[in-house]
Formats: structure tokens, sequence, C-alpha cells
């Protein structure tokens, strides 16, 4: 598994933007980093930024950040 498939990227749309913007919390914790008309597009962008931030923490000699974000939480039905 590379480095980057550990953390959650996900994809919302913006009415306010009116674009599809990509997240990833554990990386970039305040907020979207790329956009684009399509959900493919940005999810493209995403997965490209999110490998390049992987790359420049690891050339600048800095740790990952420890994955911690999910997708999904367990619930507990009563």
């Amino acid at each position: 598994m590379r480095a980057e498939d550990r953390y959650l990227k996900f994809v919302l749309w913006s009415d306010e933007d009116e674009v599809y913007v990509g997240f990833c919390p554990d990386l970039f914790p305040w907020g979207g980093v790329c956009h684009a008309k399509t959900e493919e597009e940005s999810y493209a962008k995403l997965c490209a930024v999110v490998r390049n931030e992987v790359e420049d923490l690891r050339a600048s000699g800095k740790e990952l950040p420890s994955p911690s974000t999910r997708p999904m939480r367990e619930t507990v039905v009563m």
C-alpha cells in the first residue's frame, strides 16, 4: 500500500462555488484543497495533491501524520 492511500480522501459538491471540492482532513485540516467541474476530475486532482504532499513531507525529512479520520463511525443501536 502506498503511503498516500492511508489517508481518507473525499469529494463534496459546493452549492456556493458550484464545483466539486476535494478534501483530505489528515493532511489539510483547514478545508478543501482542489476543485473541478466533475467529481472524477476533482478526485484525480485530490489524489495528486495528496501524493505531492506525502512526497514533500518525506523529502524534507518530516514525519507523516498518523491517519485518524475515518469515513464511518460505529453506531450503537439501542
